[in-house]
């Protein structure tokens, strides 16, 4: 007497082993190998020997486990490629602690005649301009003239002097107070405007902190907290 089996049903073996706690302990590549492997194991000796499972079907099974594998392999690879990613740039970062750094912005500080600032530009330009006005009366307080730029950052030294032909009592070039200023940038190219001209405000890295959530962050001085992609240029 022939007794078949319905290979539609889960035997208990199968969901003995599917639901067992052995596989826990391995990696999960291996443990979903070994629980497809048993699985197939366990279908080709309860199959109907009148209707046995034909090559196709054990062709399409192969595949798929060969898919799954492929996938945990792929998932486990960029997880192991991010936490490298990471562990790089919270060095890179760290190395930038006490370093000064060009961010989007559109504030200077003026101290003893010492600033920096920058612009960025998309596209070249044939003149670009960087002026400069005081935020309490809004009013234009000096023009600084970069002539024609390439596209890039463009870092600039600002030493707050008014007017180089013009001088005080003593002989010495007039200076605008310190304190906090705006500037805006404009640039032309063959007589018009250019929209792609940005701003860069200088601040210096006091701190990095990290985590597996946010990643990287610099902690600048005066701006807060900023990824690295945000930094246009360091110093």
């Amino acid at each position: 007497m022939v007794t078949s089996v319905n290979t539609n049903s889960v035997s208990g073996d199968l969901l003995a082993t599917m639901n067992g706690t052995k596989a826990a302990d391995k990696d999960e590549v291996t443990a979903a190998t070994d629980k497809f492997m048993t699985m197939l194991v366990t279908q080709l000796k309860n199959q109907d020997p009148l209707n046995p499972m034909d090559n196709a079907q054990l062709t399409t099974q192969l595949a798929q486990l060969q898919t799954v594998t492929g996938v945990n392999k792929l998932n486990d690879t960029l997880e192991s490629l991010k936490s490298s990613y990471q562990s790089s740039e919270a060095l890179t970062a760290t190395n930038m602690i006490g370093h000064g750094v060009l961010v989007n912005g559109n504030s200077v500080q003026l101290v003893d005649g010492k600033s920096a600032l920058g612009v960025e530009l998309e596209t070249p330009a044939d003149k670009v301009q960087i002026i400069i006005s005081n935020p309490k009366t809004g009013k234009d307080v000096q023009t600084i003239d970069l002539g024609a730029q390439q596209a890039g950052v463009v870092p600039v030294v600002w030493d707050g002097v008014v007017d180089p032909a013009k001088v005080d009592a003593d002989g010495k070039p007039i200076v605008l107070p310190n304190g906090s200023y705006n500037f805006r940038v404009v640039a032309t190219r063959t007589g018009e405007e250019l929209k792609d001209a940005h701003g860069l405000q200088f601040d210096s890295v006091a701190s990095v902190s990290t985590s597996a959530k946010d990643g990287v962050k610099l902690n600048l001085a005066s701006l807060g907290t900023k990824t690295m992609a945000d930094v246009k240029q360091t110093f």
